[in-house]
């Protein structure tokens, strides 16, 4: 196979936090204000419009994209030229079912994303807070055989890194998920993977994808699926990389920081740690500690970086 000729599609979650129609569907389906934990914080939420960004990145830099899908809760941006064939706003009710509507856990939302009709069998997922920083092309997210390329960091001490750090100090909510994964995975597999994910553009194959959700880890979809926000115990999509590495469908690739890097947003210089290293992928990552005297230095910086407006913007 030649992974030059490959269709690959691009697909995002995006929500805007501040929109009053959402946070008044969210008050009156969770009864929980958001707060500064980890699992409902304004950073799950706030919108610094990154997706226009991210966008931009994505048409300057890899322009062989077929197709973008942008997962929404019956919001889209406003600045979205949803005339240009090349980017489709899908809503939950499109490929989520109605019972457990409406989702505002991104963990249960990303169990479906194999359902947008018309995705390619080969594609990538972010969240609207990744970007391309560098040119790349098709075989930087897929062999020659048409597999996934998974990036993950390396654990130094292989499983016992996770181990001794939730005896120390104990696993936040998303680490937590994480390491669940791996050792499901080893439990059903004989396989451990301990390097986590990289926090960035993943790819998957549609059917593998599917095949993970619908039968391999269908009790674990199910069983998560009911929680609306983050919940200790919730079932993560890392389970379908470290299942698609088990079953020889997948290329481990340990990244470094000329690759990739994850930037939270409570530094100060987002601009010299990219010069630093020069990866080709980034994200700007909100957290709980995140303030929002520190979002404020997010747009401008992405406006510098990303200055042309791209062809999905009005």
């Amino acid at each position: 196979m030649n992974n030059k000729n490959l269709e690959i599609d691009l697909v995002y979650l995006w929500v805007d936090g501040s929109d009053p129609k959402w946070l008044k569907k969210k008050q009156l389906a969770t009864n929980t204000p958001t707060d500064n934990s980890e699992m409902n914080a304004p950073g799950r939420y706030a919108n610094n419009d990154e997706l226009r960004y991210s966008l931009r990145s994505a048409e300057k830099f890899a322009p062989w994209i077929r197709n973008i899908y942008i997962v929404t809760d019956d919001q889209t941006p406003e600045w979205l030229n949803t005339a240009n064939p090349k980017v489709k706003v899908i809503d939950h009710k499109d490929i989520i079912p109605l019972e457990i509507l409406p989702l505002f856990n991104s963990s249960v939302i990303e169990y479906f994303i194999y359902k947008i009709p018309g995705l390619s069998e080969h594609f990538l997922f972010a969240n609207d807070d990744m970007f391309f920083n560098a040119p790349v092309t098709p075989d930087f997210f897929f062999g020659e055989d048409g597999y996934p390329i998974f990036r993950l960091k390396r654990a130094l001490l292989g499983k016992w890194h996770h181990r001794l750090k939730d005896k120390i100090r104990g696993l936040g909510q998303y680490r937590r998920m994480v390491v669940d994964s791996m050792e499901l995975v080893y439990k059903k597999f004989g396989k451990y993977y301990s390097g986590l994910p990289h926090h960035n553009i993943d790819s998957f194959l549609k059917s593998d994808y599917q095949k993970a959700v619908e039968e391999i880890f269908s009790e674990d979809v199910k069983r998560t699926q009911v929680n609306r926000t983050r919940k200790y115990g919730d079932f993560h999509r890392s389970a379908f990389t470290y299942y698609a590495l088990a079953i020889g469908h997948g290329h481990l690739k340990y990244v470094n920081r000329s690759e990739v890097i994850r930037i939270l947003v409570t530094r100060r210089n987002y601009e010299g740690r990219l010069n630093r290293y020069n990866p080709k992928l980034f994200c700007l990552n909100d957290t709980q500690r995140v303030t929002d005297e520190d979002r404020k230095r997010v747009k401008p910086f992405l406006e510098k970086r990303f200055p042309e407006k791209s062809a999905f913007e009005k």
